[in-house]
């Protein structure tokens, strides 16, 4: 059967002599792989239509499920200021990554293929990349059935001023100092920055505007999402080893 689906590269893996496979990021189809044959090759007409972060439109036989193969296809925006930079390809790459190993083939319809693309269309327009990715890990977390409790404490539910919180990777959420004992671990955080946790929350990233955060605030956010992270997901994610590579020789 043809499909002619709009889709962005969110994987794309050299295949045998000259071929690779491509994992899309659909409006309407879900998440798809695709072969394409030839892309490797010299002068290939689908050579574009492989990398990272395209936009695209195409088209691609496929019966019963499973693998398809390209017969044509357009591109809609090729995002190469993200591939040419390497923080922004370093940020892209960790959406597309964090997309494809959390969520399952039914689960990427429109409302994934709307998220993915204001997020690399705000990496491309030079917003900051770390409260994008914030709010991206957030929606990632909520999606999985992870979302985290910020409005109350999430072993007592009791709603306490925000300088008595802490929060706690492990349960998930926020805690009380009442129940701090539930997790010796769990971590300061600032009013400021869990008011703005709240606001990642709410926010759908069709909406983000510029977003000035001071830069302590940015480093303790980034901090606290990693931890929810690794707890929650605990994935090994190559493009996040590169992004701690990035961070340990401040580039």
């Amino acid at each position: 059967m043809l499909h002619r689906v709009e889709g962005i590269v969110i994987r794309s893996m050299d295949y045998g002599e000259g071929n690779a496979i491509i994992t899309l990021c659909t409006e309407n189809a879900g998440k798809v792989g695709v072969l394409v044959r030839g892309a490797k090759k010299v002068k290939s007409r689908h050579a574009a239509l492989i990398q990272l972060f395209t936009v695209g439109e195409f088209v691609f036989f496929r019966n019963n499920g499973g693998l398809g193969t390209l017969n044509a296809g357009e591109i809609t925006k090729s995002h190469h200021p993200l591939r040419q930079d390497l923080i922004k390809a370093a940020y892209a790459s960790y959406a597309c990554e964090l997309l494809d190993r959390v969520l399952h083939d039914e689960e990427t319809g429109s409302f994934w293929f709307r998220q993915l693309t204001a997020c690399l269309n705000a990496l491309e327009e030079d917003k900051e990349p770390g409260i994008i990715i914030n709010v991206y890990e957030m929606k990632v977390l909520q999606a999985a059935g992870y979302g985290p409790e910020l409005d109350a404490c999430v072993v007592c539910g009791a709603d306490k001023p925000d300088d008595q919180l802490r929060v706690s990777a492990r349960l998930g959420g926020v805690l009380c100092r009442s129940c701090k004992h539930q997790d010796p671990p769990a971590m300061e955080i600032s009013p400021r920055a869990l008011k703005l946790l709240r606001v990642f929350a709410r926010l759908d990233l069709t909406r983000l505007g510029n977003v000035d955060v001071k830069a302590e605030t940015q480093a303790e956010l980034k901090t606290i999402m990693r931890a929810f992270m690794d707890h929650q997901l605990g994935l090994k994610l190559k493009s996040q080893s590169f992004l701690d590579q990035l961070d340990k020789y401040n580039i």
